[in-house]
């Protein structure tokens, strides 16, 4: 008989990782404290090595805890796309296929994708994560990725759907309080909403306008959902995708032709997956979507 652990252990350990307590984790797995109390034990038992050291803010996690992470969490996505796949039939467009996008895409793109596209195949099931974290299609952590930057990875499917344009925009409850600028200096007299870090979109902005880097933001956050609904709520100027603010009444754009940017945009999905009927009609549905998202900026900006 194998003394390997078994993957319960495992799923146990990556809840406790995720919360910090042995209640909390109980709550999300539907299980008692003491058995997951003795899940942990068995599983230090099985590699061991002590998994997490008690402390007033909760269970903290040791080091070896740190190295088992990666392989418990490649686990998971393995075991969840297993499920995946035994739950599709050969031929049939059904089951479930998982697809991963940023929060923006997500939450204000790809709804009235999907909702056509289960139109068409009631019994297919969505997984969508919103995040901007990026997912391990190779690990099949998700099917189908929409990402906004090229996948490097080898035995990728991978279509290129283009540049969505990036703009500045305000509410016009803002504007008419403190006037709209008309040069990239005034932009520094204003309420701006931007990242709370120095990330890769940041270093482009600044090195694409020079001005940006003597720019304070006012408010800062790090979710370009949060950042979108500032903007909305007239917190200041901030960038967003040129189709969701030409598309709000209540925006203006401001600095056209000046401050403007384009972000490029990707579907992938690992190639093992091209035969999947559900993988193959969800993939195809968000290229065309999202292209026809892609011409309707182009339209809004060229009115």
């Amino acid at each position: 008989m194998s003394n390997e652990p078994s993957w319960d252990l495992y799923r146990t350990f990556l809840t406790v990782l995720a919360h910090g307590s042995l209640s909390a984790a109980a709550r999300e797995l539907g299980l008692t404290q003491p058995t997951i109390g003795r899940h942990i034990d068995a599983l230090e038992q099985a590699v061991g090595a002590e998994l997490f050291t008690r402390s007033q803010s909760g269970l903290l996690p040791t080091d070896a805890a740190h190295l088992l992470a990666p392989f418990a969490q490649t686990m998971a996505a393995s075991s969840s796309a297993l499920l995946r796949a035994a739950s599709g039939h050969r031929d049939r467009i059904d089951g479930t296929v998982r697809i991963s996008a940023s929060e923006v895409i997500a939450v204000e793109v790809l709804p009235p994708i999907l909702a056509a596209l289960q139109d068409r195949h009631p019994e297919l099931e969505i997984e969508l994560s919103a995040s901007d974290t990026v997912e391990d299609l190779l690990n099949r952590e998700a099917d189908i990725a929409v990402r906004m930057m090229e996948p490097q990875q080898d035995a990728l499917v991978v279509r290129r759907i283009g540049d969505i344009p990036i703009g500045c925009y305000a509410h016009h409850a803002y504007l008419e309080k403190h006037g709209t600028p008309q040069t990239l200096e005034d932009i520094k007299t204003h309420r701006l909403i931007g990242f709370d870090r120095q990330t890769a979109y940041v270093r482009t902005m600044v090195k694409r306008f020079p001005v940006a880097e003597g720019i304070a933001f006012s408010l800062r956050t790090d979710s370009y959902l949060a950042q979108l609904a500032a903007i909305r709520a007239g917190a200041g100027i901030g960038m967003c995708q040129t189709g969701l603010g030409d598309a709000d009444p209540n925006l203006r754009r401001v600095l056209p032709g000046v401050m403007d940017m384009h972000i490029g945009t990707w579907v992938a999905m690992h190639e093992n997956l091209k035969t999947s009927p559900r993988c193959r009609v969800a993939f195809d549905a968000l290229v065309e979507g999202l292209k026809l998202y892609l011409d309707s900026c182009a339209i809004t900006r060229a009115r």
